[in-house]
């Protein structure tokens, strides 16, 4: 397979960790490519802020961060500047500006896909969006035009 890129959004990653039907099978496949390094996966920084936020009533301190050290050992962290974020707020087409971020991160990564259950929000992003079900059916057809 070719050396495939993917910024993984927030919701693949909570998905995974509260393992949530019916998406935490398919979420948990691309966390594994990440993992493994079959893929390289990316993770905007302010992600890491909002997962150990949004795990606050689910996890204790101790156990957030052991998952937060996991995912910034196993997935590579984009860092925001201002840069990033100027370019985010004068992006008018993204109505969501974390969204907008996202988008910025994927790009100063060069990243092939942006991973994501809200493909409609990434709509006018220079990154292709895809859903983690069509992430994984890429994935496939990819590996099956491959030359062997």
């Amino acid at each position: 397979m070719k050396n495939i890129s993917i910024l993984v959004d927030t919701d693949v990653i909570l998905d995974w960790i509260w393992k949530r039907e019916p998406f935490v099978a398919d979420s948990e496949k691309i966390i594994n490519y990440c993992f493994d390094n079959s893929i390289t996966g990316y993770l905007a920084a302010h992600s890491i802020t909002n997962i150990f936020y949004n795990l606050r009533k689910t996890h204790s301190v101790k156990d957030r961060r052991d998952l937060i050290k996991l995912l910034c050992t196993k997935i590579k962290i984009v860092s925001i500047n201002s840069e990033k974020l100027l370019l985010a707020i004068a992006d008018e087409q993204t109505a969501d500006f974390e969204d907008a971020l996202q988008i910025q991160c994927a790009i100063s990564q060069n990243a092939d896909y942006i991973v994501t259950r809200n493909v409609k929000d990434f709509a006018n992003s220079a990154i292709l969006p895809l859903s983690p079900v069509d992430f994984l059916d890429e994935i496939t057809r990819l590996t099956k035009t491959m030359p062997q």
